[in-house]
């Protein structure tokens, strides 16, 4: 993909969607943290309803030592793997109180370091609440990024280091959204609906769907 159908595939995406943001549900950054932590193998719907009750009372790491490692199964056992995703959370929100004085570090290596925290998980915050320019590779992006030719890689990290390189300004802090929601609407797994896309002409995929199933 050229890096002028890069920039015109952001543009016309941006163009529809000026303001790209999560699906997820959160009120400061620790919920953020917490609600693309429990997100892991679930959809955002789905965490969305489990946390709207438990960010009613949860707001800070404190708040949610104090509900305990029960409590907090108790509000996320529709998701799967509630219960090491509980005492992820717990443990983190444990760390963040003893090393961090009960903030989200804005740092990759320091999110890293949390319990349940994985590099996309870090990104997902980082760019979210903090505006950095990381580009968190979700089953989305990874299948976006190759189908379109955009960015392709046998390895999230392999993709996310493509993007880094070829995404343009000014649409670097807004592009893994608008590549999320793309490959949640439009460029699905099964059947991409490539008919009503409104950058096929510039995608690489060859074997694209030109008509409504």
């Amino acid at each position: 993909m050229k890096r002028a159908d890069i920039f015109e595939f952001f543009r016309r995406l941006a163009e529809a969607n000026p303001d790209p943001q999560t699906e997820l549900e959160f009120g400061n950054v620790y919920q953020l943290l917490v609600a693309v932590t429990l997100s892991a193998q679930a959809t955002d719907v789905g965490v969305n309803k489990a946390t709207r009750a438990l960010f009613a009372t949860v707001k800070t790491p404190q708040d949610m030592l104090d509900l305990g490692e029960d409590g907090l199964k108790d509000h996320i056992k529709t998701i799967g793997l509630f219960n090491s995703k509980a005492k992820n959370v717990i443990a983190m929100a444990e760390i963040l109180v003893r090393e961090h004085g009960g903030e989200v570090p804005a740092d990759r290596d320091a999110l890293t370091a949390l319990p349940g925290v994985g590099r996309k998980t870090a990104n997902v915050v980082l760019n979210c609440a903090f505006g950095a320019e990381t580009f968190a590779v979700d089953t989305h992006i990874f299948r976006v990024a190759n189908r379109t030719g955009m960015a392709k890689g046998k390895t999230p990290l392999a993709v996310e280091k493509g993007l880094e390189k070829k995404v343009p300004q000014p649409f670097r802090v807004g592009s893994h959204h608008w590549m999320i929601l793309h490959g949640r609407y439009i460029c699905k797994a099964r059947t991409p609906e490539c008919w009503r896309c409104p950058v096929v002409d510039l995608c690489g995929f060859k074997d694209k769907v030109t008509a409504k199933k």
